[in-house]
């Protein structure tokens, strides 16, 4: 075997560290490693056609796997592109190792054609952003790259000039045993036993968990029922906290619905589990608090906090179901119960109203046949907007199905690219990509990418021809819509246009056999289905507080139709509320 250059050391590192593919765009000054892959057993270059889709692609799997996965870059506005998408990984905790190749490293500074300087720019969105301007720094660079990305849960970026990656690895360079996989912490004996006492003198205790929540179902479970607390999760917490849950009481936040406002203002003792729930007007002021997280830098930076406690949920769980007393009173559970079953009994009707027969069709019951239909183990790509809702609202966790989304950043046109990365991690699992118009139509591009690769990804497009979100946001603040309205084409022609199965669904009736048929396709499908603008109602009254933002006013607008299955679980849990 030849001596290595550098690019091709860098590949052998990424394989070593569990990197199975790398997304992104070709282009020159990434040529040395693009090639390297080729020759390199164990690791697979994807061409898409944006390299925001790459990051998202990249951010995806690695939320998926729970492994590293990698993105690249071509210089200056190649690697810009990566942006966006990073921020969503950084954000989502998802551990993802960016290429940003740069142009000669002799014309650094100069103003040279493309120069951007990606080791500035990408400092905000990752736990690592360093220059290779010479080839003894490879592989430390690279290795600390990997390890902050894993150890922190977030991105390490390297930017590395192509001539650079064309150079001769150095020949006694220190390669170390990399890091692969995050430890446990258990919080100090000193923290737990001031949460055992705090919990054991409360008489109304709430969970409110999010996503850090992730492998602790059972503990959860055991510990809402020691101490008869209702649990309510945010919107990353949904699918590791609400499946057969007895405690379940809804989820808060601008998406929220249930009793889970509620609960967690009537309580004395609200414990914030693994969750950096970023708004703030909804939760308490008046009630003690605490939070658990594994990462010390959330830990009360959202609400003034009785005590802080640094660790692992599950690991803290396990700790205080062998210590904290039993409660036998269960009257604040149960009325947080009730509460739940009633403000879900509420939206109902609304949804079950001459709902098959209504056109243009109710994007609510979409998602709900969607629901139905999606296999047991589904993975769902959801769009931020107006699909956060419906994913929020009508997807039934199990245990098994996995719901990822923009939920921290906020973008828009995430759920196609993240499909992608999400179904190139087993091609035999259904992936779902739930997306809106305006989303599908910005990154379109990469409907290609399915084609190519023969992914067998399922688009379910919310096409209500306007930005349904933004459009709420601005009635809500008293002003009239504007600039929100989407000229949109027949999209499931475009689809069967490049080579896919595409069918257009304008009829309720028409809306399950499409899916079925997309489902049952063996390559990528879109199911463009029509849906009604107006699927919002404002609240009867606008108080003061909404027109300051829709931050604080989200919590009192009512959305005219149901909750799913969700109803179900509600009148369920109902039956185990003693009766006087």
């Amino acid at each position: 075997m030849g001596k290595q250059n550098v690019a091709e050391q860098f590949v052998d590192i990424l394989v070593r560290a569990g990197v199975r593919r790398m997304y992104g765009v070709v282009g020159d000054s990434l040529n040395p490693v693009v090639d390297a892959i080729r020759r390199t057993d164990g690791i697979e270059w994807i061409q898409v056609r944006h390299e925001e889709t790459a990051a998202f692609a990249a951010g995806a799997e690695a939320q998926i796997t729970g492994r590293l996965a990698a993105c690249a870059g071509s210089c200056g506005p190649g690697n810009l592109h990566l942006i966006n998408g990073l921020y969503d990984a950084h954000r989502s905790m998802a551990p993802v190792l960016a290429l940003a190749s740069h142009i000669p490293s002799g014309e650094i500074g100069l103003g040279y054609f493309q120069e951007t300087h990606p080791d500035r720019l990408f400092t905000e969105c990752s736990h690592y952003c360093e220059l290779i301007s010479n080839p003894q720094q490879m592989p430390r660079v690279l290795q600390s790259a990997i390890q902050h990305a894993i150890g922190r849960s977030g991105v390490g970026v390297v930017a590395l000039p192509g001539d650079i990656a064309s150079l001769p690895a150095p020949e006694k360079s220190v390669e170390h045993a990399l890091v692969t996989a995050r430890p446990t912490v258990r919080p100090g004996d000193g923290e737990i036993e001031k949460l055992v006492r705090l919990i054991d003198e409360a008489d109304k205790v709430t969970l409110f968990c999010g996503s850090g929540a992730a492998g602790a179902h059972a503990e959860v479970m055991e510990f809402a029922g020691r101490v008869k607390a209702p649990v309510g999760h945010a919107l990353r917490g949904k699918e590791w906290i609400q499946y057969d849950n007895p405690y379940d009481v809804g989820m808060s936040g601008l998406l929220g619905y249930g009793a889970a406002y509620e609960a967690t203002h009537e309580c004395d003792l609200l414990i914030l589990l693994g969750t950096d729930f970023p708004y703030n007007a909804f939760l308490p002021d008046d009630v003690k608090i605490v939070q658990v997280d594994i990462r010390p830098e959330h830990l009360g930076r959202r609400s003034q906090l009785d005590l802080a406690v640094w660790g692992d949920a599950r690991e803290t769980l396990r700790a205080l179901n062998a210590r904290v007393k039993v409660k036998t009173d269960r009257r604040f559970l149960d009325r947080m119960l009730k509460k739940h079953a009633d403000a879900l009994e509420g939206v109902v009707k609304a949804y079950t109203r001459k709902v098959e027969k209504h056109t243009p069709i109710h994007p609510e019951y979409v998602a709900a046949v969607l629901d139905e239909l999606a296999d047991e183990d589904a993975v769902f790509t959801v769009d931020t907007g107006m699909c956060n809702v419906w994913a929020a609202r009508y997807l039934s966790p199990n245990g098994k199905r996995r719901i990822i989304g923009s939920f921290s950043h906020g973008s828009m046109a995430n759920a196609l690219p993240q499909a992608i990365g999400a179904q190139f991690t087993d091609r035999a699992r259904q992936v779902v990509s739930m997306s809106g118009d305006g989303g599908f139509s910005m990154l379109m591009g990469d409907f290609l990418t399915l084609v190519q690769y023969d992914l067998p990804v399922k688009v379910v497009l919310f096409n209500n021809s306007s930005l349904g979100m933004v459009e709420l946001e601005m009635l809500v603040s008293g002003l009239p819509s504007y600039g929100t309205t989407n000229r949109n084409p027949d999209f499931a022609a475009i689809a069967r246009a490049a080579g896919a199965f595409g069918i257009r669904v304008e009829k309720p009736k028409q809306l399950a056999g499409a899916l079925r048929d997309a489902f049952r396709y063996e390559g990528p499908a879109l199911v463009d289905v029509v849906t009604d603008p107006n699927a919002l109602s404002i609240p009867p009254r606008i108080s003061a507080e909404m027109v300051t933002g829709f931050a604080l006013s989200a919590s009192k607008i009512v959305l005219d139709g149901g909750v799913g299955r969700m109803i179900q679980m509600a009148r369920s849990n109902l039956r185990n509320v003693p009766r006087p």
